[in-house]
Parts: structure tokens; sequence; C-alpha cells
């Protein structure tokens, strides 16, 4: 039986990026990088910029085939897997810069979510009977539970591309629920937003975790979030692991502090 540690993840393991390296055109971009997450766990991947933190997500969700290495996800091999493939599996992945459609409703483009989940054909769809209206309404019931979740009513009905900053990184997140993940991949989920809107998005990860029992792979800047909110902490630099640990081991390993500041001493 799985163990809960001291801040919470399980022991069980539902992701195992082994020793994966990439490069292109002789520069690499992952060199030999190893990490596990457990069942419910939330593990943050840090480090400056073009450390390859993004790279290491798109091996994740199929964008970019390694020439090394093993990436098992609840049990499957994932190399050579097409992004659609992985997405069917169970693997969510919000991105850096907002990707709704603007022109969509907050509840349309939620929805769009539901696609791997929807299992009629064209010919239901436009008979709009039986099994495409019964897929349908089930697939409206999570979407409503999604906007009581992320707490969207207000904004339920309104084109996206009228809404906050803030509000539409809360409805790519909720896009990403949508799916029902077995893990979900958030990239920079507060960039760009102020502390208000961070301190809310702060709750929904966490809520995401122990309520709704998924696992979290994030990669962010902010660093008092990531110190705050993760079980564990990996720090890469120019593609190459530099530690891996809890926060308190993270913030004062002198590796950790010369990958950021250039020096081993914290100014």
């Amino acid at each position: 039986m799985s163990e809960r540690s001291e801040r919470g993840q399980l022991s069980g393991e539902i992701l195992v990026f082994d020793d994966v390296r990439l490069s292109f055109a002789g520069v690499k971009a992952i060199d030999g990088i190893s990490f596990t997450v457990g069942e419910r766990e939330l593990f943050a991947i840090i480090g400056p910029n073009g450390a390859g933190k993004t790279s290491i997500f798109n091996v994740l969700s199929g964008v970019y085939r390694p020439q090394h290495g093993r990436v098992v996800f609840d049990g499957a091999d994932l190399i050579g897997r097409r992004p659609h493939q992985i997405a069917a599996r169970g693997m969510a992945r919000t991105f850096q810069n907002v990707e709704l459609f603007a022109n969509l409703t907050v509840l349309d483009n939620l929805m769009l979510g539901r696609h791997h989940h929807i299992g009629y054909g064209t010919l239901a769809a436009l008979a709009w009977l039986g099994r495409a209206r019964r897929a349908e309404v089930a697939a409206r019931a999570k979407v409503e539970d999604i906007i009581d979740f992320l707490e969207l009513e207000q904004w339920r009905r309104l084109p996206v591309g009228l809404l906050p900053y803030g509000v539409q990184k809360r409805v790519e997140l909720g896009r990403a629920l949508a799916m029902e993940p077995k893990l979900l991949l958030l990239d920079e989920p507060v960039g760009g937003m102020n502390v208000e809107e961070t301190e809310d998005m702060a709750r929904y990860i966490l809520d995401i975790r122990d309520e709704l029992d998924i696992p979290i792979v994030l990669v962010e800047h902010d660093m008092g979030l990531v110190m705050d909110l993760a079980d564990r902490v990996m720090v890469v630099d120019f593609g190459r692991p530099v530690a891996t640990g809890v926060p308190a081991e993270i913030q004062h390993d002198p590796d950790v502090i010369r990958a950021y500041l250039g020096e081993v001493e914290r100014a």
C-alpha cells in the first residue's frame, strides 16, 4: 500500500522520467534529467530562462521525441506516442500563454475539454438523439461542476476575450480539468497575474491536488508560490539537473543558489 509522506504526496508513482536526453542540432535541451511524480504529489520544476523546463513539458506531452531515455505515465511508455494519444491517456496541460477561443463563451471553451470523452459520431450529433444527447448532457454536468469549483459562474456566458487576464487563465485551467486528467501539467499558471489573482490561483491548485486527488507537475518562476505549494522541487539549469528535494532543502542548496545568482552565498 502506498504511504503518505510528510507533505502529503503518495509513494506510488504516476510518472517516471528517466535519464531523458534531447538535442537540437547538437544543442542539448535536456541532458540526463530524471525524476518521478507521486500519485498525489505537487512536483515543481524551476530554473532560469532557457534551462529546459518547457522542453520537459514538450517531451511529456509528445511534442518532442527525445533521443534517449524513458518516460512512463500510469504504467505506459510514452516515447513515440503522439500528443492526442497522450492526452487520451489522461495527461492534460496548460500553457504559458492563454490558448483559448476568444469568441467562444467560458462554457463553450470548457466543453471543448470534453472532446476525448465524446463517443458518438457526426450522424448521431446531427440527429441529436439517444447516445449523442446523453453524452452531451453528461459532459455539460461535468463542466458545470468545474464552473462551480473554479468560481466562474458570473462569466459563464461571456466570450473569454472580454474577460480579465486572470480569469482567462482560470478558464484554461478549467478546460484542462474538463479532460478528467490523471496528471496535470501547469506551465507558469500565475505568469502575468497580480497578487490577488496569484493568491486565488494558488488556492485552486492546492484544491486540485487535495480535493480532486490529481497529481500536478508545475513549472513556475514565482519562487514564493513554488516554495509554498510544492511537495518536492527539481532545479534545472542548461538542461541538466541541479538538485531535487523538499522546498526547505532547495532554498539552502549552494548549487541552486549558484544557478540563480551566480555565486554560492546569498546576497
